[in-house]
């Protein structure tokens, strides 16, 4: 597949769950009203779009949500998209997860071809990560994390970068990846959602928050690439890998190569744009073949770049829809 401005797309991210037993300050509101379940892609209907996704040349697929352990069906949702990584069909079955159930799936996702995880952790302090998630256990989470590499799972943390808040954690979570071999990932906030935060305070851009770190240890730039838009450096001698995704600072937009299926079925081509396309409105209106028409609908309005810079200067609107729909 490719787009209106000749981008390969290969990868297929699915927001299987809107829910989420956290509540990141950054992510959503306090108080959050989640869909109508009768509103969520069913199980059969994930695993067909995905499918047919496949067949038009995606090679990589990541589950998110929310929290998509939470959801009651993952375990089957991961069986039957395991089978296409076993069969040949898929390259790659990867999962975006705050951790917190990584104890009870670590061994399911192991079994069903999921080598590598992401897990979202903006701190180790117990006190900040509270604050941060309005509640959470850290120490939860780091069990998961074991419980993960113990099964096989390569893990990369991937840490929000958060002006006055979290500077001062980036040292402790940068060797504590090294000495667990976990990649980490710095990750600039995005305007999605009316989270009740300034956002224009929190933002900073990943180049100052890693500052901390260069003056301890030396980032060097590296060849590595993954699916995703972070680029990649090794930071000696601490021997860690650590990605920088900078939709703010520093656009990648030119190499996208993913869209984005949401809890509700919707493929959104960009996530700093609200064009989208409802596939679960077509799909059970007229069928699975509907996918294929709106699919190329789909590539066809893919934007060449987001608003993000926009909407956080206030020059355009912030969206509306949170990232636990649209899927981190």
């Amino acid at each position: 597949m490719q787009d209106g401005f000749g981008r390969k797309i290969d990868y297929l991210r699915i927001s299987v769950t809107d829910r989420c037993n956290f509540r990141c300050q950054y992510c959503m509101s306090e108080n959050m009203t989640f869909m109508p379940k009768n509103q969520l892609l069913t199980l059969e209907e994930i695993t067909l779009i995905a499918e047919r996704f496949i067949g038009h040349g995606v090679k990589k697929i990541r589950l998110t949500g929310g929290e998509p352990l939470v959801r009651r069906d993952m375990s089957d949702v991961i069986q039957r998209l395991g089978r296409k990584v076993k069969s040949g069909e898929l390259e790659e079955l990867t999962l975006t997860t705050n951790g917190s159930l990584l104890e009870d799936y670590a061994d399911h996702l192991a079994l069903h071809h999921v080598r590598r995880i992401n897990v979202s952790m903006d701190s180790l302090d117990p006190i900040k990560f509270k604050e941060i998630t309005r509640g959470a256990d850290v120490h939860k989470v780091l069990a998961g994390i074991t419980a993960a590499k113990n099964a096989g799972i390569k893990v990369k943390i991937n840490m929000v970068a958060l002006r006055d808040f979290n500077e001062h954690c980036l040292l402790p979570m940068a060797e504590y990846c090294a000495a667990e071999n976990h990649d980490l990932t710095i990750i600039e906030t995005m305007p999605l959602g009316d989270v009740g935060a300034d956002r224009k305070l929190e933002h900073i851009p990943a180049e100052e928050f890693i500052a901390p770190l260069a003056e301890k240890y030396s980032i060097e730039p590296t060849s590595f690439k993954s699916a995703g838009p972070a680029r990649y450096f090794n930071v000696k001698p601490l021997a860690l890998r650590m990605g920088l995704i900078t939709p703010l600072s520093q656009n990648f937009c030119d190499n996208c190569n993913r869209l984005r299926l949401t809890t509700d079925g919707k493929i959104f081509m960009c996530l700093g744009h609200n064009a989208h396309v409802d596939l679960r409105a077509a799909v059970r209106d007229e069928g699975i073949e509907a996918v294929d028409r709106l699919l190329q609908k789909a590539l066809k309005l893919k934007p060449l770049r987001h608003e993000f810079n926009a909407q956080l200067d206030g020059s355009a609107k912030i969206l509306e829809r949170h990232m636990n729909v649209t899927g981190g």
